[in-house]
């Protein structure tokens, strides 16, 4: 099997499918800002909450990716679903980029380093790299466990429906204005506050913890993606379901599955001891364990 780090990530001009699929959303979401009512604000704020964090945050991040704890598989497939209303892609090909990263962070093989340029680390590996999801070496060895259910399968074609379903509701509910503000002014802020854990949490920010990678904890990141944004806390630690070790590093995913594991929904969760700042950084060896 070749080894990920030869990808190339990298491609001769634009994905120009995607690249118009974006440029299409962010229009959507500058109409959005003309048409302004509280109901339809309140509208994507929630549904900002269910894709962003309950979505992308706990369930892809969290869980599918690093097996930071156990739900049941109904809670697992109820978050798995809340997490493709981001429409960042499959499970299966977020997960399987997701784990490349971490085992090749900020090195070659990386699909999103800052170190290729912050543009390419925000968005440009999006309109311009080449999708995982069609990879089938990389997925078959980085998303073996995924690859197992019938249902994750199926989402890897189908994920998009979810939006599409969503659209229709809320235009029964509130017509066009919470179309535009509940599905494309509330994914393009979404895109980039994850995006952003991507570039900006790998240039600006504090180091607590001495990573192989260039990872920071970046505070305005970590509001913004629900916690996400303490990322060398992440980095140093994988699969701890918890990414804010202090309480002045807020962490909305973390009280998420707190009061998952308090409601019996969430178990057998992977913390970390703090403080430990010498602790060795996560390896290659042992991110191949939730493999």
């Amino acid at each position: 099997m070749p080894n990920e780090a030869s990808i190339n990530f990298r491609r001769s001009g634009f994905n120009w499918f995607v690249t118009l699929f974006l440029l299409a959303v962010h229009a959507g979401a500058v109409v959005a800002l003309f048409n302004f009512s509280w109901p339809a604000f309140f509208v994507a704020v929630f549904l900002w909450w269910v894709s962003g964090s309950l979505g992308i945050g706990i369930g892809f991040h969290r869980l599918l990716t690093h097996r930071g704890f156990k739900t049941p598989k109904w809670m697992e497939y109820f978050l798995t679903l809340c997490g493709t209303l981001a429409m960042e892609g499959s499970p299966i090909a977020w997960v399987v980029t997701h784990r490349i990263h971490h085992v090749y962070t900020d090195r070659e093989g990386d699909p999103h380093s800052p170190r290729q340029g912050f543009w390419w680390s925000h968005m440009g590996w999006i309109m311009q790299g080449h999708s995982l999801q069609r990879n089938q070496e990389a997925t078959a060895r980085y998303a073996q466990d995924l690859l197992k259910d019938p249902f994750q399968r199926w989402l890897m074609r189908w994920h998009y429906l979810t939006t599409v379903a969503l659209g229709i509701v809320l235009y029964a509910m509130g017509g066009w204005q919470f179309v535009l503000w509940g599905v494309f002014l509330r994914m393009v802020f979404a895109w980039h506050t994850t995006w952003f854990v991507n570039s900006a949490a790998h240039v600006w920010g504090s180091r607590r913890f001495e990573t192989r990678d260039d990872s920071r904890n970046l505070w305005w990141v970590g509001l913004l993606a629900f916690g996400e944004g303490w990322h060398n806390n992440h980095h140093a630690h994988h699969s701890s379901a918890r990414h804010g070790l202090t309480w002045y590093e807020i962490d909305v995913n973390w009280y998420g599955i707190w009061v998952m594991k308090k409601l019996g929904l969430a178990k057998d969760i992977r913390l970390t001891a703090w403080p430990k700042p010498s602790q060795k950084p996560a390896s290659f060896e042992v991110m191949e364990e939730i493999i």
